[in-house]
């Protein structure tokens, strides 16, 4: 049985933010999001990480972040590209975007040969969810579809700097997922974190304590062979409705494998708090937290040095 690997979508750009926000250094030391995230998979056990990265950015990438983790952990890269698309298709033309997070992780299929954990790059989740998410996978059998999600409280995982989106989660009395609804305008207002579907006109109210997906997935290697023949579907249905603008999303396909009976997701809530820069305003933010960590002695000054 394979070890479980880090799986790192870091081929988008942050369109809210204003350019490279992976890059962004969080204390003196120029240790980005990624560089924390990474150093508490390494602790929870994970011993190889993949980082899906835009070719062009490769360079950058390698320099500020990738080649110092790799004297501590095991570093391979897999290339999102847009023209990476299954036989019978062609990039429409004009189109910039990438295809979503679905295609981001199926672009490291040929690197995939076990269970495997998927993580934003530019999301700080804390410790305990990756000991949690890495204990879960080694328990997974081969061939298995029992995946996880760290699960997190609504509360724990707003900015103060304007909206987020999170995937709304609905879990049964036995911690296993039922569905899953992207809201992609939740906002703080007083003391009630509320919701729009229609630009604001009308809010809905969401529980603090609603459990939400932050991109924190672990599955076992069937889900890059639901995500290579899900795909090409998906593009048969969407591809010529929305040419410039249509996303395979990989919580997408995870509610369709549990509407079809054909795999489980345990949700395991993580009491952490969440921290990211969706808005420039919110590296303030971060980078103090940082600090206080280091102050408790959770992180050493600096995390890849002997």
């Amino acid at each position: 049985m394979e070890k479980p690997v880090l799986v790192v979508m870091a081929a988008g750009m942050g369109s809210r933010y204003g350019g490279l926000k992976q890059m962004d250094p969080m204390d003196d030391y120029g240790h980005v999001i990624l560089d924390f995230s990474v150093y508490d998979a390494m602790l929870a056990g994970f011993e190889k990480v993949i980082f899906i990265i835009k070719k062009e950015n490769e360079a950058l990438f390698r320099q500020r972040v990738g080649d110092r983790m790799s004297k501590k952990i095991q570093v391979e890269y897999a290339y999102q590209t847009l023209d990476s698309l299954p036989e019978g298709f062609t990039l429409p033309e004009g189109r910039e975007k990438p295809f979503g997070t679905g295609h981001a992780v199926l672009c490291c299929k040929e690197k995939i040969h076990g269970p495997f954990a998927v993580i934003n790059a530019d999301d700080f989740y804390g410790r305990g969810a990756f000991g949690m998410v890495y204990d879960y996978l080694k328990g997974i059998k081969e061939g298995g579809r029992q995946y996880v999600m760290a699960g997190y409280l609504l509360k724990n995982t707003l900015t103060e700097n304007g909206h987020v989106s999170r995937g709304v989660c609905q879990v049964d009395s036995e911690g296993k997922l039922e569905n899953i609804v992207e809201r992609t305008r939740i906002e703080g207002h007083g003391s009630k974190i509320e919701y729009t579907e229609d630009e604001g006109k009308t809010w809905r109210e969401l529980p603090g304590d609603t459990v939400v997906s932050m991109n924190m997935w672990g599955f076992g290697v069937t889900m890059m062979e639901e995500l290579s023949k899900r795909f090409p579907v998906f593009l048969q249905e969407n591809l010529e409705k929305n040419p410039l603008k249509c996303e395979f999303f990989l919580p997408f396909v995870v509610q369709e494998l549990m509407v079809e009976g054909k795999a489980e997701v345990k949700v395991l809530k993580s009491k952490d708090r969440w921290y990211g820069v969706t808005y420039k305003e919110d590296k303030a933010g971060v980078m103090q937290a940082i600090a206080d960590f280091k102050k408790k002695g959770i992180y050493p000054e600096q995390l890849w040095e002997k």
